[in-house]
């Protein structure tokens, strides 16, 4: 892991294969944005990269100023981007405190299909990944027909995840934003939570119910769990708490703590990885400029629905089974893997 930092303003890039011929991955502006955070995001990002069998490898950058500097540091580190996008070396992703348009000069020299971030990244990007992870979901808890669904962490692909689950005859009987958790018996209603994202953000928890506490929704009880609001949010006592589920599924990277992990493992919850439950996007970026936005949903339902059910099938369940293929493949043209798989401390 290499980082490298920026000469006009605090920010930095966490590169995880020195050699590979691409890497991207997200970036995040705060008041202090840590490296380990970024490390263990660019190696989520190496891992999907292996498991789709690409010589691609991870990234992750950071912004670092106070609010009032933001928008002067995020100019200034695109300004500094601009020999680093053209050969390859870093493509970003908006992530949080980073919009597209705030990437927009660099989009002309990404070799990705960056067509598909045009306009709202959340458009079309984000709708991938909330299929994947929702593809993901049906296959490893053997179908979301009759299912209840806990979305925790729902953003930017909630809309598309709980849209798609819903298709697959799930029930969602509870959300949590960064504001609160809402829940209902009777279930959530798709095209609401799409329009109140779309509305309020967050703040959509307010304006469907009375919210509780967003890691209230823990104590809710679900089926299959989607989580993803911060690294880590699943450590060993909340994987105890949702350890009667049938799948545990990531809709944010690196959800679980390798504590968390064995907890699960041994209630026999069914554990995608986030690296597999999240690659829609990448599917999307990479790859002929000419496919249609079905062509490219329908590669996802299938690439995913395939990869989640070889995984599933593994005698040590479908974590370490992606692990495994995606190490694999990195030993084909890696000398030495990178030390350290994707999850939280």
């Amino acid at each position: 892991m290499r980082i490298q930092k920026f000469s006009t303003t605090e920010a930095f890039i966490a590169i995880d294969l020195a050699d590979a011929e691409a890497s991207s991955g997200p970036v995040r502006w705060a008041r202090k944005v840590l490296q380990g955070g970024a490390k263990d995001l660019a190696r989520s990002q190496t891992y999907t990269y292996a498991a789709l069998g690409m010589k691609r490898g991870g990234a992750s950058a950071g912004i670092s100023a106070e609010g009032p500097d933001r928008d002067s540091a995020i100019q200034a580190f695109v300004a500094e981007m601009a020999d680093i996008v053209s050969d390859s070396t870093y493509l970003p992703d908006a992530a949080k405190g980073v919009s597209e348009p705030d990437l927009a000069p660099l989009r002309d020299a990404d070799e990705r299909d960056t067509s598909r971030l045009a306009g709202d990244r959340s458009s079309f990007v984000d709708r991938c990944d909330g299929l994947s992870a929702a593809v993901c979901a049906h296959h490893a808890a053997s179908g979301l027909a009759g299912k209840t669904v806990a979305i925790e962490g729902f953003g930017a692909n909630g809309p598309a995840l709980a849209a798609a689950a819903v298709e697959r005859g799930a029930t969602i009987t509870a959300v949590a934003t960064s504001t609160g958790t809402i829940s209902s018996d009777a279930g959530f209603d798709p095209t609401a939570l799409a329009d109140g994202w779309a509305a309020s953000g967050p703040d959509l928890v307010n304006d469907l119910g009375k919210a509780g506490h967003p890691m209230s929704i823990f104590g809710s009880g679900a089926d299959v769990w989607f989580v993803g609001s911060k690294m880590g949010v699943v450590n060993h006592d909340v994987a105890a708490q949702i350890g009667e589920a049938s799948a545990v599924i990531a809709c944010g990277r690196i959800p679980l703590t390798a504590r968390a992990l064995a907890v699960l493992r041994r209630n026999d919850v069914a554990t995608p990885a986030d690296f597999v439950a999240l690659a829609g996007s990448t599917l999307a970026l990479w790859g002929d400029a000419n496919r249609t936005e079905a062509e490219i949903l329908a590669g996802i339902n299938e690439d995913i629905g395939d990869m989640t059910a070889e995984f599933k099938a593994h005698d040590d369940g479908p974590f370490l089974a992606a692990c495994l293929e995606a190490e694999s493949f990195l030993s084909s043209w890696q000398d030495d893997l990178p030390f350290g798989r994707p999850l939280a401390p």
